[in-house]
């Protein structure tokens, strides 16, 4: 659903479908790495690991060699000694996934796959396992962002895909705030899925990457604050902004699959929240960070009334397993709030 008309839209009147097809199309890097090089990837010189990853992530790229067609004189890769993929472990905002949208575009081929993890495990969720792998078997490279385990079914479900992708010759690359062997950690009993966790790690050789967040260089660390007026002025100064209350929003995006939230802010060109709090629900704060990463993905800017945006997660949700994509995701705000 595309809004044509200029003016005030509100998210909690939208009920997005997409299909499995639309999905799979959709699987490419977000508009803002639409033109991501390692080229235009600038390594801060004040953290080495950043220019090495870059050296290494291109070899990989250009070494990448297509899948597997079997046969007497079929293809060996390049770079036996790699494994399938690399895994790109990091703090947020120190320039991850613009080098995998650089691999994603290095990669000399037609058949190739780029999209977040949640928007794999809906895939399967929108077509079923078999499908997906029907679909995605034989691709040249799949790029997976923000790779996190949050649950035993996700865990059990990629660790299947992946590896049947592996063995037909598929490469993967992927980014996380977390190492692979420590995906799941203080999220489910992970020490019941070792095995599976272990396994998927063993397809990726980790680069790390070191930094302090691109986006906290130039802003203050925190989200302004509006007032009724000013709110109201700055969202009439866009073509078409969205107005929702922030508890009606919170409590829309749990009637709505998260795979679908790009849809959601479909032809909106900024986003406003009135009277914005605290969240104490974690299943709420969850679905609120894969909202922000949509909205940060499609470069819109946010506007508030409330609370200040950074101090949306408490503490307590802070201080949990889940800390890395909370801070990633105040990270997002603090920043889309000053566009």
């Amino acid at each position: 659903m595309t809004s044509t008309a200029t003016g005030i839209v509100h998210l909690t009147e939208r009920q997005p479908q997409l299909s499995g097809e639309e999905m799979l199309a959709s699987l490419v890097p977000p508009p803002q790495f639409d033109d991501a090089t390692f080229d235009t990837y600038r390594a801060d010189p004040s953290y080495p690991s950043q220019q090495e990853a870059k050296e290494l992530l291109t070899t990989f790229a250009v070494g990448a060699p297509p899948a597997k067609r079997g046969g007497l004189f079929s293809r060996r890769p390049k770079t036996p000694e790699m494994k399938p993929g690399v895994y790109l472990d990091g703090g947020f905002g120190v320039g991850k996934t613009h080098l995998l949208a650089s691999i994603y575009h290095a990669v000399p081929a037609r058949r190739k796959y780029f999209g977040s993890f949640i928007e794999y495990t809906a895939l399967v969720g929108a077509l079923g396992y078999r499908q997906t792998v029907d679909l995605l078997q034989g691709s040249a490279l799949l790029c997976i962002d923000e790779f996190e385990l949050d649950d035993p079914g996700d865990t059990m479900v990629m660790t299947r895909l992946l590896g049947e992708l592996v063995k037909g010759g598929t490469r993967l690359a992927a980014t996380s705030n977390t190492p692979p062997n420590a995906l799941g950690e203080g999220r489910f009993a992970a020490q019941d899925f070792l095995r599976e966790i272990h396994a998927m790690a063993d397809s990726f050789q980790t680069i790390r990457i070191d930094g302090v967040d691109f986006r906290q260089r130039s802003l203050s660390g925190h989200a302004p604050v509006l007032d009724e007026a000013a709110y109201e002025a700055a969202l009439a100064a866009f073509g078409t902004a969205s107005d929702d209350g922030f508890d009606a929003l919170i409590s829309h995006l749990a009637r709505v699959h998260p795979s679908r939230y790009i849809r959601l802010i479909d032809g909106v060109d900024a986003i406003g929240l009135r009277d914005v709090r605290q969240l104490t629900d974690q299943s709420e704060a969850l679905r609120f960070v894969a909202f922000v990463d949509r909205v940060y993905d499609a470069e819109l800017p946010v506007r508030a009334t409330g609370l200040s945006l950074d101090q949306v997660f408490g503490d307590d949700m802070l201080a949990g397993g889940y800390r890395k994509k909370y801070l990633r995701a105040i990270s997002r705000l603090v920043a889309s709030t000053h566009a």
